[in-house]
Order: C-alpha cells, then structure tokens, then sequence
C-alpha cells in the first residue's frame, strides 16, 4: 500500500553540505557499488475496525543477483555498538565470514515473518536450499511502534520476496519508505538512508544504507553543528531507546575479519550525528564485500587482497558515508501521522540550512 512522498526536495550535498573529503559516487547511494540494488516495500494501512494502523514494511539490499549467493555466500563481517536489537545470522556470518541472502531490514515484531519470506526467496532461487545445506537469512529490525500497531499481521512473509523482486540499482528512496515508514530520530521523522564514497587509492566504492530510528533531539548534529539545541520538535518527547542498523558494502575484495573491522566504523559516524548509544539502543552493523566470493565449502579459507595497512581509507569512507547516511534518512522523511494519532515531524529544512550557512558549513 502507497505511503507519503518518499523524499523532500533536493538532498544535504546537492545544497553544498559535503562531509568529508572524499567524492561520492554517482548516486551517492550505496547501488554506486557495482551488482548492489535495493527494494522496498511499504505497508500503510489504516484500518481501526480490522489490522489497525501500519506505517512500517520492508527493505531489501542485494549485494548481487539471489541466484547464486547460496552457492557462492559473499564476504562479510558485523559488529555490535550496543546490543539491544536484533540481526538473525549475526552468530554464523561472524564465524564463516560470509552471508548467502540479501540483507532484509523490517520492523521489530515482524522478523520472524520476513524470515520465513526470505527463506522461501533462496529455495525459490536454488534448488539446493535444504538439501544440499540449511540457510539463516540476515534480516534485521528496529522498533516502528511510536507509528504502527505491532501486535496485528502488518508485514507478511511474501513481502520479503516482493522487496526483492522490487529491488534495482541507481537512486535509492529514503525517509519514509519501506522499512523506515515507522522510524524516527532524534524526536523527528526518518527511516532509510544512504550515501556512498570512492577510494581512489584502493580503485573501490564503498556505500551504506542505515535505517535510523536513534537519538535524543537535543544531540543533533549536522557536518558538526549542534543544530538540536534549537531545533528540539514540541509534538515528540525526547528519548533515549532506540536503533540503527548500517549495512556498508564496498566492491574491495577484503576478507571477513577485515569487514568486521569496516562494519566497527559506522558507530563512528552515528557518533558524529549525535548517537551516543544509549542503554535500550541497538546499534547492530553488517558489512560485505561484492568481490571475492567463493564456494560454500571453501568458507573461513578466504585470503583477503587488501592489507591491513591500506583499509585506512575504507575507515574514513565508512565513517563519512554513515554519518551522511543518517542525514540523509532526516532530510527526506515528511512529518508522519500514526497509531493513535502520534505525529512525528519532518525535520525543519530551513532553519537547519540558515543554521549551516552561518557556521561556514555551505559549499559555494
């Protein structure tokens, strides 16, 4: 079911905000990495006597075409900033290095669901699903019950399949889309968001997509101005718990201990935006490389081709590309009526830009 606009007007670095000296990609979005596409669906449904009020739904990454990934699992490594969330396979991705599903992000009550979806989506895919071996898919969650009556169906199984028959490359949607319908941060409105950098010295691009749902409104920054302190909604108490999933996938053909290394980063860049991790957050990151990848059996032998010494630079386009990431989820979100009549605010553009352009932060 159709939600609101998915984005406001142009994005933060068409209007001259650049974090970070590194260029972007085409897009700037995580599809600049070769083979990578993203899909949604949204699930807007107002239904008082019947399934209540949805704002949620589901979000796919692909880092290349399902067939084939259960045979081939592509390179990855997760880390954890703070735990209270969810990311199923996060166990066996960190013991093998790798993940054979795209990456599936929903809402808290609806893991389970997409779970079973994307098992169907990797048996439909290959044959071999359950018979040659078992699979875990990689779907994980934050909270959209601010907007969203969770006890009732909402998200369905088959709506794993449909993100990812929806999935493409070029322009990602963000803000409220998908699996960001529901989702907020620092008191305003915001879900999907995504940016990508180039690492000329590696010949590499490396994105991140971030479903932001974290942070009090007080601590909001943008490219390092505390725009909060002035800008905190009336309509939308401040707190503390909350999430943020980031998924970074670059085409640098690194090994599973050295994406772990890279996933660690993002909590840099949430850092930067006001993110301090607060007890009841869940900062869970994933990340994985498009290149590389190699037979089932042959999991945990990989060598990576990029030494330790040269990731420096995928640190610094990780660390920039989450933080632009998380603004970007803000900047296209619109204000979102839900559940009980809660209202979540777009966040302000002019007041934040006027506030940008008076700390030297505008580029031209």
């Amino acid at each position: 079911m159709s939600g609101p606009p998915p984005s406001r007007g142009p994005r933060l670095r068409t209007l001259g905000v650049r974090i970070g000296a590194l260029d972007t990609g085409p897009e700037n979005a995580i599809t600049d990495v070769p083979g990578v596409r993203v899909g949604h669906v949204t699930v807007w449904r107002d239904e008082p006597e019947g399934r209540g009020v949805a704002r949620t739904g589901v979000t796919a990454i692909l880092p290349g075409p399902v067939e084939g990934l259960f045979a081939e699992p592509v390179p990855a490594g997760a880390a954890v900033l703070n735990g209270a969330g969810e990311m199923t396979g996060f166990v066996a991705l960190r013991e093998w290095g790798a993940i054979e599903t795209p990456v599936y992000l929903t809402a808290t009550m609806a893991v389970g669901r997409i779970f079973d979806g994307a098992v169907a989506v990797a048996a439909a895919a290959d044959p071999g699903v359950g018979t040659d071996d078992v699979l875990v898919p990689v779907v994980a969650e934050c909270d959209d019950s601010d907007l969203s009556d969770v006890v009732p169906v909402q998200v369905e199984a088959a709506d794993a399949g449909r993100a990812v028959a929806a999935a493409t490359d070029g322009p990602v949607a963000e803000g409220a889309v998908g699996a960001g319908t529901g989702m907020r941060a620092f008191g305003w409105k915001a879900g999907i968001g995504t940016a990508s950098r180039v690492v000329p010295e590696l010949g590499a691009t490396l994105g991140v997509l971030v479903l932001a749902n974290f942070g009090i409104a007080p601590a909001l920054r943008v490219d390092g101005v505390p725009v909060g302190r002035t800008l905190v909604p009336d309509s939308f108490p401040p707190r503390d718990a909350g999430s943020c999933i980031a998924v970074v996938v670059t085409d640098a053909p690194l090994g599973g201990a050295q994406l772990e290394r890279v996933a660690r980063r993002a909590g840099l860049g949430l850092a930067r935006t006001g993110s301090v991790a607060y007890n009841g957050s869940g900062e869970i990151f994933l990340a994985l490389s498009t290149t590389g990848r190699v037979a089932r059996e042959e999991l945990g032998h990989r060598a990576a081709s990029v030494a330790n010494t040269d990731l420096d630079d995928l640190f610094e386009a990780t660390v920039d590309a989450t933080e632009e990431a998380v603004l970007n989820a803000l900047w296209a979100a619109p204000g979102v009526t839900g559940r009980g009549g809660t209202t979540i605010p777009g966040l302000p553009h002019e007041p934040v830009l006027a506030q940008l352009r008076a700390a030297g932060r505008l580029a031209g």
